[in-house]
């Protein structure tokens, strides 16, 4: 099962208009049609986050399921490789974002207070697409050798 944000649920992001806890927030964010709920369950088992604060978001009207998957991939960007500098091979660009992403949050997460609007960009990065776009920020924050496992997951030579 995929869930994506609703309206409200986009509204509460943006305005704060409904008290959610600091796990429920990166959820929301999290939740964007593309990732089904396991996914995101074990990207935020660290959180705390679990399967009743997904029935609690769904029961705000912040989560709705995706009712045609074959539609939001079909609406899905394509993957520019040569605006991206030869990054990816597209087939395999899903695989590379599933590896690259965990370790993205933890290099941004680790930068602290100066790493904080980094990472919520990389927590909103929903596809391969967007985690290389970030990635010259990302370097330049963490350093080179810091980020050259990131940087090799990007590029599938892990």
């Amino acid at each position: 099962m995929r869930l994506t944000k609703t309206e409200i649920g986009k509204k509460a992001i943006s305005d704060r208009s409904i008290a959610l806890s600091p796990r429920q927030r990166s959820a929301l964010i999290i939740f964007n049609g593309e990732r089904s709920l396991d996914d995101v369950l074990t990207m935020l088992v660290g959180l705390g986050f679990t399967k009743a604060d997904v029935d609690h978001m769904v029961s705000l009207g912040l989560l709705e399921e995706v009712k045609d998957p074959l539609e939001t991939k079909a609406n899905a960007p394509t993957v520019n490789t040569e605006a991206l500098g030869g990054f990816v091979d597209v087939s395999d660009a899903q695989s590379r974002y599933k590896l690259a992403y965990p370790l993205a949050t933890q290099l941004t997460a680790s930068l602290g207070l100066r790493g904080f609007r980094l990472n919520l960009a990389v927590e909103a990065a929903g596809s391969y697409s967007q985690l290389v776009q970030l990635f010259p920020k990302i370097k330049e924050a963490a350093g080179a050798e810091k980020s050259l496992a990131l940087e090799n997951a990007l590029r599938g030579s892990v």
